[in-house]
């Protein structure tokens, strides 16, 4: 099976920027699978190749791409890339409408969280490479700058994570945490906003943050998943805050 080239004129592909970027490139996907010209089995082009032709960035295309494999149209495949899927091929996990105001929910969704991230982390602190630790420190020293001007520094928070997620080197973990992501993380993320504004819950959480990169940096496996643990806790912890728990 060979990569398949989406046909396009890039005058007319190249999307205009709004909110809904990552699903109106998703739609345009779909079309390509439902018209025919990407046949199940089918390797997608790179990350690179549907940036260029549709004018985005690569983190729309991974969005968008994973939005396709939520929705079962599109599989990974470790090592080789993203395919369309066979059909018939559906999701088997779902996690749909989180209900936050649910104790026993939010506990079971912090303990889902804690098991990938947690995991994540300590596969990270053993594999990462120095371009990998590069990465996450610059999202370390990019938190601590918005937390010095006065912001909550969310975005640069969740690429903090995306960092150690990419840095485990494990595509699986990679396609889970953009589900879960997409599922519970902008609520966590309001949360956070929210309870930055509290004195000292910034730094708070920034030194939670430097305790998992110098668990990582030091290549110290349990150190950096007893950091990440921590810090989920604590996460469980502010997001009853900001409920009003």
């Amino acid at each position: 099976m060979t990569a398949t080239k989406i046909q396009s004129e890039p005058a007319r592909d190249v999307l205009n920027r709004s909110p809904s970027l990552a699903d109106t490139l998703a739609s345009r996907l779909r079309e390509e699978i439902a018209s025919g010209r990407l046949q199940p089995g089918d390797r997608l082009p790179t990350e690179q190749q549907i940036a260029i032709t549709y004018g985005v960035s690569r983190s729309i295309v991974r969005e968008a791409v994973g939005r396709l494999k939520h929705d079962g149209l599109v599989i990974s495949r470790q090592g080789a890339g993203a395919f369309v899927a066979e059909p018939g091929a559906s999701p088997v996990f779902r996690l749909d409408g989180a209900d936050f105001s649910n104790k026993d929910e939010l506990r079971n969704i912090i303990e889902l969280l804690m098991a990938v991230e947690a995991s994540a982390t300590e596969h990270a602190a053993e594999r990462r490479s120095e371009a990998d630790l590069l990465v996450i420190e610059a999202t370390v020293a990019a938190m601590q700058a918005a937390i010095d001007r006065g912001e909550s520094g969310v975005d640069d928070d969740v690429a903090f994570h995306r960092a150690i997620i990419d840095a485990a080197g494990n595509p699986f973990f990679r396609d889970l945490s953009e589900f879960l992501d997409r599922r519970v993380r902008k609520f966590i993320r309001a949360a956070r906003a929210n309870t930055a504004r509290l004195a000292g819950m910034a730094q708070m959480v920034q030194g939670e943050h430097r305790a998992i990169f110098d668990a990582i940096a030091n290549r110290d496996k349990k150190a950096a998943r007893d950091a990440a643990e921590t810090h989920l806790k604590n996460a469980a912890k502010r997001l009853a805050l900001y409920l009003g728990d």
